[in-house]
């Protein structure tokens, strides 16, 4: 099964709004086992757009559009499809309820366009948007599926998952066995160092397939197959998944799609242990990442953003000798690392103490290069750790992956942690 998704927007073109739906939608359809071979973006434009429709179908089974949907000149997507198939296009009842009332419950007077986003193609299903007012279109023709689909993603994604996922599901995949996957989460290495470790089974793969993913900081895996049951499916994916993570057993935080900040948190909670930290050139980033746990507040005692020296002499006692003076180490130093670990531990009256120090960019700060990054670990009853980074990239890749490295370290320190106290139950 062959997808391609044509992206309508004039806005796309120009570069005002980025392509977001597309990598969303990418990834979803090859979950379900659909290869995504093109992307296309249109502008609004009639001709240009049915000749876009045109292409998809010589080279594709499934065609999903999003967006043009809505109540102006220039929102073309369903006109053109309706041209192309030789259907016309009708005002769908409920759809049209739901944009009346809409405008009732504001007291908002509803102009005549608004009508177009209640547009049906004829012999289309129609899919109710829950979080806006253009109503989406699902249909089959000639050996052919379309699936139309609202451009603002706070519609697009909900859209998809409660209404045309089903519908592609029942009436595409129809005959085939479903697709169970399963998301591996690492931290710590790069993608290329993960592929390598793996390269074997990346190469040998069949069933289930392998697919690694990058993000900022972590890399995810994929792993799929097709299966009768769901029983029979994780049996598959857990045979694999054991032999990935006996390999990179100090990488492999999750075998589920969550991010590295719920894993802490639920291993702290569970070891009755808590932490505070202090970000300097991270700027709260690492505290935002935590904080936006649900259930972080039994853990995260609070932090400190101390920017400027004044803030880490003031209210993280680092020495004004250490961060000024010829043979200073500064404030891009393990040693300011170390005070700021140690001191926002105890100022907290936390089990850990995390800390970020360096230059993010975009130019030299203290004399010392950009990327160049101490963080601070410090555990009460235990040693205080520091880490050098030399980070590439832009001031938001260094800040994301300074804030990534030092959880990847708790990680693994939360890891070793509870090995030793499963060993020391069993003795």
């Amino acid at each position: 099964m062959k997808a391609e998704i044509i992206a309508v927007g004039t806005e796309l073109l120009l570069g005002q709004i980025m392509n977001s739906n597309a990598q969303f939608l990418s990834q979803e359809l090859a979950a379900l086992g659909i290869d995504v071979y093109f992307q296309t973006v249109v502008g609004d434009n009639m001709q240009r757009l049915k000749q876009a429709i045109h292409t998809a179908e010589d080279r594709a089974d499934l065609i999903i559009f999003t967006g043009g949907l809505g109540p102006t000149q220039d929102d073309l997507t369903k006109d053109a499809l309706a041209e192309v198939l030789d259907r016309s296009l009708h005002i769908d009842r409920m759809a049209m309820d739901h944009v009346e009332r809409f405008f009732k419950e504001r007291s908002r007077p509803m102009t005549e366009n608004n009508r177009k986003q209640a547009l049906s193609i004829d012999g289309a299903t129609p899919l109710p948007n829950e979080t806006g007012l253009a109503i989406g279109n699902a249909i089959s023709q000639g050996g052919k599926h379309y699936v139309v689909l609202p451009g603002p993603p706070s519609e697009m994604k909900p859209m998809f998952f409660s209404q045309a996922k089903p519908w592609i599901m029942q009436q595409v995949l129809t005959g085939e066995m479903p697709i169970y996957s399963k998301m591996l989460k690492f931290a710590g290495i790069g993608e290329s160092a993960l592929e390598t470790e793996l390269m074997d089974l990346i190469e040998g793969q069949n069933d289930p397939t392998i697919a690694p993913y990058a993000k900022e900081g972590e890399v995810t895996i994929r792993l799929s197959t097709k299966a009768a049951s769901e029983l029979e499916a994780m049996k598959k994916l857990e045979s694999v998944e054991n032999q990935i993570k006996d390999r990179l057993p100090n990488h492999m935080y999750a075998s589920e799609d969550q991010p590295i900040e719920k894993v802490l948190i639920d291993m702290m909670t569970e070891q009755g242990l808590t932490m505070g930290a202090a970000e300097s050139c991270t700027g709260g980033l690492l505290m935002q990442g935590i904080t936006s746990i649900p259930g972080s507040a039994s853990v995260f005692k609070g932090g400190i953003v101390c920017y400027s020296n004044e803030m880490k002499e003031k209210l993280l006692n680092v020495p004004h000798d250490m961060l000024e003076g010829e043979n200073a180490p500064g404030a891009v130093s393990a040693e300011t690392a170390r005070v700021l670990a140690e001191q926002v531990r105890m100022i907290t009256d936390a089990d850990y103490g995390l800390s970020i120090t360096g230059v993010a960019g975009p130019g030299y700060s203290e004399r010392k290069p950009v990327g160049l990054v101490y963080l601070g670990l410090s555990e009460r009853g235990g040693e205080t750790v520091t880490y050098e980074l030399n980070l590439k990239g832009n001031r938001q890749t260094i800040r994301k992956r300074s804030a990534n490295t030092i959880l990847y370290y708790l990680w693994l320190k939360l890891k070793a942690r509870g090995g030793e106290r499963k060993e020391n139950h069993e003795q």
